[in-house]
């Protein structure tokens, strides 16, 4: 395979900004990825009332003047994102009820650093057969959040937002989609300072917020695994266009790993190997580190390198479910417990049917279906569709044999 790949805009970056739209009257968005999860956040935003337009590949306009309050729909329930919608109803309508949300099959993820950041600023919280939220008085406060989770500061950032109170947020999350969230607001008129820190400041405003257009960041999870793709069918593969403000970590892995690749302005390409890979540990954290869903398709080139690498995933405990696929293909590899698995290197990889359980395990069966001898078939591919724009077109285009099969 060789040739270039156009990296999507990040789908971590494009759901908390649509369900931001809820705070202003009309959100213009470029960049957005035309994924089945961004699909799903807006059919909630035209259930509450709002419409969205799609003026262009990948340009979106939202409006929600004539949104009302009421609860979310079912669709809620199928995505673990439609969270987001409490904190900017809260802030517009002083209320908010939906159903608990789903998502991905990768280990218990609790909603308590949302409920707790939450009660601290004033929202009494309801759990029951839905989740209900009511804001009667919201206080500005100097706020600890239990975790840095990502979503909960996006959570506190969409409330805060819509409100004219001075909110501090402390061990806030950093990574790129926070702070593309950041910077989306403060053109909107909110004052936001600590952007890219763990300590967020935020100055509010009552809804509505003014009318805004950006341009989501390109998604630096797509850039990683066509990364490990390429370097994994040992191809030149060109990938732009990327931000490299948000890439140390990933570069940093392909390097220790020995793979040969050339940064350019706006554009990374990996380059064919001209000595063996290696192994190198991989292991998650909290950003700069590489972060959970880069963790999966490093495993691939992980069973091509030489000696043992130890894939550590602090996060969740049954995200592992990869490793046992890439078993069956002929990967040396154990799980030592729910967050650590060892793969020995390097040992070829065969054609075998394989399951997808979540986003990034589908992309890396894909990865890994990609370098293997034969034919692999893949089954639960709609999780990849969750979070991959068009990926057989992207990976035809390249010269990859893939055919979706009803």
């Amino acid at each position: 395979m060789s040739g270039g790949v156009k990296i999507s805009g990040s789908k971590n970056a494009a759901l908390p900004l649509i369900a931001a739209a809820v705070l202003l009257k009309e959100t213009k968005l470029k960049n957005v990825p035309r994924i089945n999860d961004v699909e799903r956040m807006l059919e909630i935003v035209d259930y509450l009332g709002g419409t969205h337009q799609w003026i262009g590949a990948n340009e979106l306009l939202i409006n929600t003047q004539n949104l009302a309050s009421k609860p979310l729909p079912e669709t809620a329930r199928k995505l673990r994102a439609s969270i987001l919608f409490a904190g900017p109803m809260l802030a517009r309508f002083g209320e908010a009820e939906l159903p608990y949300p789903g998502g991905d099959i990768i280990g218990a993820r609790p909603l308590d650093t949302h409920l707790n950041a939450f009660q601290k600023l004033g929202v009494v919280v309801e759990e029951k057969e839905n989740l209900r939220f009511k804001a009667d008085r919201i206080d500005g406060v100097r706020l600890v959040l239990q975790e840095p989770s990502v979503t909960a500061t996006e959570n506190v950032l969409l409330l805060a937002a819509g409100m004219d109170k001075d909110v501090e947020i402390r061990l806030a999350a950093a990574e790129p989609h926070v702070q593309d969230l950041c910077r989306f607001l403060v053109s909107a008129g909110v004052e936001i300072s600590g952007i890219g820190t763990t300590t967020l400041k935020v100055k509010g405003k009552k809804v509505f917020l003014n009318n805004a257009a950006h341009q989501v960041i390109p998604d630096d999870l797509e850039v990683s695994a066509w990364a490990v793709l390429a370097a994994a069918t040992k191809s030149e593969i060109t990938l732009s266009p990327v931000e490299f403000e948000h890439l140390d970590s990933v570069l940093l892995q392909l390097e220790k790993m020995n793979v040969n690749f050339r940064a350019d302005k706006n554009s990374l390409t990996i380059l064919p190997p001209v000595s063996p890979y290696k192994a190198f540990r991989i292991q998650s954290g909290l950003y700069p580190k590489l972060v959970c869903d880069h963790l999966p398709p490093f495993a691939v080139l992980a069973t091509m390198a030489e000696g043992a690498t130890l894939v550590h995933e602090w996060l969740y405990e049954t995200r592992q479910n990869y490793i046992r696929e890439l078993v069956k293909m002929g990967a040396n590899a154990v799980i030592m417990d729910p967050h650590r698995a060892l793969i020995i290197g390097p040992t070829p990889l065969y054609g075998k049917e394989v399951s997808s359980y979540d986003i990034r395990s589908g992309m890396t069966m894909v990865i890994a279906a990609l370098a293997a001898k034969g034919q692999t078939v893949i089954s639960g591919v709609e999780h990849i569709d969750r979070g991959y724009e068009r990926l057989e077109e992207r990976l035809k285009n390249i010269g990859a044999d893939i055919t979706r099969v009803d």
